[in-house]
């Protein structure tokens, strides 16, 4: 089957070993000019390098973005409004990356006049439907290019093969190579593969990056205050921060607690089961603290419903529909959710915990401690109401049981 004449692609590229073998595939394959686009989204890792890579192979058009700020504040933040997490568990920091990289690459190749887009992810994993449908969803008639699904190259040694082939160079870095496949940026760290294919398996202790061992982590506790203002954490111990400093901050005073690690089997979107390790330190405590800001300031049915409509609105981020009218509509209930969410939230960092200690709104709490209090309430609150209300409730029980005796 011939393929489709392509006059110019825009590449993710980490300038890795797998988009490198893209590079070259894609110029080979289509004959057609490569722009790269590499996204510091704050994996740790310096970026710049992936510019002499690109050169070297012949692209005259090369993007390389500081994305930090956007990823935090327009699809971190709003997905922590949310309280989003999948399947109970999983705080989504690969999944919610995804539609800023899609976005980006479709915006350069309005800016280049390029009619495709490419990405490295492989034929049997939820980033491939993740980007796809993000290109879609903003390019309805952009044409992707997904290697792995067309290409032979399904093995590291075909890989290392062509590599040599073509001499694309392969990096050979000192010490033992990490045996997990590993994803980070400013939400998380993930890891798969390597023993973390049998689920019995415990992880070895080396294979963390960001986090101490609770086991390890200082006998002397650290609490810390976070202010939020329409549900987004503002400020630190009273130093006011950008969405991306908030995180960069969290992930170092709560890795060094030993707080953000996750062992899980998720179902992916394609059907199959996967397991994977996530250190995930900063959004550990936001959500915690988050929870707790929202405990005081909403109202009941609000945080009800906010809790029963989490579940999909995490699925959806997870199986890649951040552009999809359904996400955009539950977006804007949440957000308006948010208004009112203001204060601030003491938390004690201890040995892998998260611990609320306290929390307060000057202008929004609807905690009434005349209402609640245990000691005489003065009138604000008539004991006696209760007995009406609870024979209303029991009603309907009342009336089966009579059926029933």
């Amino acid at each position: 089957m011939s393929k489709t004449k392509i006059n110019k692609v825009v590449l993710a590229y980490s300038g890795g070993l797998d988009t490198s073998i893209i590079l070259k595939w894609l110029q080979d394959e289509y004959d057609c000019e490569v722009v790269t686009f590499t996204a510091d989204i704050g994996q740790g890792e310096e970026v710049e390098p992936a510019r002499e890579k690109a050169k070297a192979a012949g692209v005259m058009e090369i993007y390389i973005d500081d994305l930090r700020e956007e990823y935090a504040r327009d699809f971190v933040f709003p997905m922590f409004r949310a309280n989003a997490i999948y399947e109970g568990e999983y705080l989504l920091g690969t999944s919610i990356a995804r539609p800023l990289i899609s976005k980006r690459q479709i915006e350069i190749a309005n800016e280049t006049g390029a009619d495709a887009v490419s990405h490295g992810a492989t034929g049997k994993g939820n980033d491939q439907v993740r980007f796809e449908l993000g290109y879609y969803g903003l390019k309805p008639d952009v044409h992707v290019i997904a290697p792995w699904r067309e290409w032979d190259l399904n093995s590291r040694e075909k890989l290392m093969a062509y590599a040599e082939a073509h001499g694309i160079a392969v990096e050979q870095k000192r010490g033992k190579k990490s045996p997990y496949s590993m994803d980070a940026n400013l939400l998380h760290i993930s890891y798969e593969g390597g023993i973390l294919e049998d689920p019995w398996a415990a992880p070895e202790e080396g294979m963390w990056r960001w986090t101490v061992s609770p086991e390890k982590a200082p006998d002397t506790p650290t609490i810390i205050e976070l202010r939020f203002e329409k549900g987004d954490i503002v400020a630190i111990d009273g130093e006011k921060m950008s969405p991306a400093q908030v995180m960069e901050h969290l992930n170092k005073v709560a890795g060094a607690n030993g707080i953000g690690r996750d062992d899980i089997v998720e179902n992916r979107y394609v059907g199959m089961k996967s397991r994977g390790c996530y250190e995930t330190p900063a959004g550990t405590v936001m959500l915690k603290a988050h929870r707790a800001m929202e405990s005081i300031t909403l109202d009941r049915e609000v945080a009800h419903l906010k809790d029963e409509l989490m579940p999909r609105y995490a699925t959806l981020i997870y199986n890649g529909y951040w552009w999809a009218p359904e996400r955009r509509m539950l977006q804007e209930m949440i957000d308006a959710s948010q208004v009112t969410v203001n204060g601030r939230v003491r938390l004690k960092l201890y040995k892998g915990n998260v611990i609320v200690e306290g929390r307060e709104s000057a202008t929004d709490s609807l905690f009434d401690a005349n209402i609640a209090t245990f000691e005489d309430d003065e009138g604000a609150y008539n004991q006696q109401d209760a007995e009406g209300f609870i024979k209303l409730n029991a009603l309907r029980m009342r009336i089966a049981a009579r059926k029933t005796t």
